[in-house]
């Protein structure tokens, strides 16, 4: 193990990292849960335009919760990962990810060199 990537270390730094932002998610997704609620077909207490806008409200928090869950299930993969012993290591070769990667997104799962293969277009 080397020291730029001793476990305990990425432990106690990303741990609290990792439990903070899925609170904040949490607490986001209740805060927003009105905005995602059904629009009222009502057009007399709201006029038609009102509802457009109504609707356009709720397709976009609806959109944002989207991305939220999948933020959220990201985090609690990293505190699986943290849980049995194998955070800070890509999944696709098992060599450790950089500690700056790290820092970027504590949730990543691969080194920059598997992420960047991963991203190129296959060649047939």
């Amino acid at each position: 193990m080397t020291e730029e990537h001793d476990e305990e270390a990425l432990i106690r730094h990303f741990a609290p990292l990792i439990e903070k932002e899925l609170a904040e998610i949490e607490k986001q997704t209740r805060d927003t849960e009105q905005d995602r609620a059904p629009v009222a077909l009502d057009q007399q207490s709201v006029g038609r335009l009102s509802r457009m806008e109504a609707l356009q409200g709720q397709a976009l928090a609806k959109a944002s919760e989207t991305r939220r869950a999948r933020r959220r299930t990201a985090l609690q993969m990293a505190q699986r990962r943290i849980r049995e012993g194998e955070y800070g290591y890509c999944l696709d070769c098992g060599e450790p990810v950089a500690r700056q990667r790290l820092e970027v997104d504590p949730a990543v799962t691969l080194c920059i060199a598997c992420a960047n293969r991963a991203d190129k277009p296959k060649s047939r």
